[in-house]
C-alpha cells in the first residue's frame, strides 16, 4: 500500500507592514542618505532643520527650534552658537525685550542652505523615481494629515 501525501495546510498570508514601521524604515534610510550627504556640505541634519525652519519662519527663538526639532533646548542652544560661531546665522534681540534672541540666516547660510537642498532634491529624487506626481502629491498630502493628527499645536 503506498502512502498518501498530504498537501500541507495553506498558510495564511503575511499581514500588511505596518505603516508606521514602513515610515520609520523611510525615515532611517533617508537620514543615513541625507547625514552621509550633508556632511560633504559641513552641516549636520539638525543644523540643516534649524536652517530650514529659519528660511520659513525668520526671526524665531532657539527655544522653539528646538521644539521643531524633538531636541532639548540645550541642544539646540548649543547647535545655533556654532550655526552663529560659522557666520550662517545671525541672533538680534527680540523686538520686545527681555532675554531672548531671534535667528535670522545671513548669506552665507541661506548659499549653504541652497546647497543642502540640491543634496536633498538627489535624494528624494531617487525615492520617488518610480512614483508618479499624482501618487507623490497624495503621499505629501497623507503624510502631513497624520503629522498634524499627531502634534496639532506645530501647523
Amino acid at each position: 500500500m503506498t502512502a498518501r501525501r498530504s498537501r500541507p495546510a495553506a498558510q495564511p498570508s503575511a499581514p500588511a507592514a505596518r505603516l508606521s514601521y514602513l515610515v520609520f524604515r523611510l525615515e532611517r534610510r533617508i537620514r543615513a542618505r541625507l547625514d552621509d550627504a550633508l556632511a560633504r556640505h559641513g552641516v549636520t541634519t539638525t543644523e540643516y532643520m534649524a536652517l530650514s525652519e529659519l528660511r520659513t519662519r525668520d526671526g524665531v527663538s532657539s527655544a522653539e527650534l528646538a521644539r521643531i526639532a524633538f531636541v532639548t533646548p540645550q541642544a539646540m542652544n548649543l547647535v545655533i552658537r556654532d550655526l552663529e560661531r560659522r557666520g550662517l546665522i545671525r541672533r538680534d534681540p527680540h523686538p520686545d525685550g527681555g532675554r531672548t534672541l531671534c535667528a535670522r540666516l545671513t548669506p552665507e547660510g541661506v548659499a549653504v542652505l541652497r546647497r543642502c537642498d540640491d543634496s536633498l532634491d538627489d535624494i528624494e529624487a531617487v525615492m520617488l523615481e518610480k512614483v508618479d506626481d499624482a501618487t507623490h502629491e497624495t503621499l505629501r498630502e497623507g503624510l502631513t494629515v497624520c503629522a498634524r493628527a499627531l502634534r496639532p499645536d506645530a501647523y
